[in-house]
């Protein structure tokens, strides 16, 4: 069975006189991804991980290699792709239900039947916000909201159009440890439900090893893919795991990795 995301030797200039210079964001990645596999990538501040999402979505086509996304090779912005950020980024002026609606009046196939099917996406959006514990609160305005409210309507707003692949770029960072782990178990169970793919960029180590079937450290920029480190856990993992010996042991070493690129720009050895 071919990848769902395939990174072929992928390296990126972010314009042609830092190319004609040799200096690139991230250089000689290489990546396979099944379909349904959730991947978490770590690193260093500055390594890269933004530059990696920015190529995985098609807003960066890259300078050398290719990347191949459900089947076809990426060469503009996917639609198959949702997103969600360390900041919400809700519109203050709409109500979380008309949040959570906007992708579909803006993304076709949905848009040219937004008017006919409005009902039907409503009903649709409210199923999402109840799944992730927002009923309630569809008329509410993001101002009404929690910091960690309003991050699962941003999630909701990214998974609306049934996307293949959910990223998330720093989703939980801005969030208190309580309400952080309150959105992994979210995350975790809109995951396991719909099996979409997720590529998450976190600084928590923590929350990768709780989340992801495959974790990725990054090196120092230029970054590249310098550990590749499947998480055994078994699944559905509950946050009693991260309080195990095996969890704990995982976290350190992967600490240890990014500790040895931060002194020298390499892993230690494997």
């Amino acid at each position: 069975m071919s990848a769902f995301v395939d990174f072929r030797e992928v390296w990126l200039a972010y314009n042609d006189e830092l190319l004609a210079q040799g200096q690139f964001a991230v250089e000689d990645i290489t990546l396979q991804v099944e379909e349904g596999e959730f991947i978490a990538i770590v690193g260093p501040s500055g390594c890269g991980k933004s530059t990696f999402m920015k190529l995985a979505t098609g807003l960066r086509r890259p300078s050398r290699g290719t990347i191949i996304i459900g089947g076809r090779e990426v060469d503009g912005p996917l639609k198959i792709t949702g997103m969600a950020f360390q900041a919400p980024s809700l519109l203050p002026w709409r109500t979380t239900l008309a949040n959570v609606l906007l992708p579909l009046e803006i993304v076709e196939p949905y848009r040219s039947s937004f008017r006919a099917k409005k009902a039907e996406y409503v009903e649709k959006a409210r199923k999402l916000l109840a799944s992730v514990g927002l009923a309630g609160y569809e008329d509410k305005y993001p101002w009404q909201l929690s910091g960690g409210m309003q991050q699962r309507a941003s999630i909701c707003r990214a998974l609306i159009h049934e996307p293949k692949m959910l990223l998330l770029d720093e989703p939980f960072g801005a969030l208190d440890a309580f309400t952080r782990e309150e959105l992994w178990c979210t995350l975790r169970d809109l995951q396991a439900a719909q099996k979409f793919n997720v590529i998450l960029v976190t600084h928590d180590l923590r929350e990768s090893v709780f989340l992801a079937d495959t974790v990725y450290v990054m090196s120092k920029s230029p970054g590249r893919f310098v550990v590749r480190r499947e998480i055994d856990l078994p699944r559905p993992r509950d946050l009693e795991v991260t309080y195990t010996p095996e969890f704990t042991e995982i976290v350190h070493e992967l600490r240890g990795h990014i500790g040895a690129i931060r002194k020298s720009g390499v892993a230690v050895p494997q």
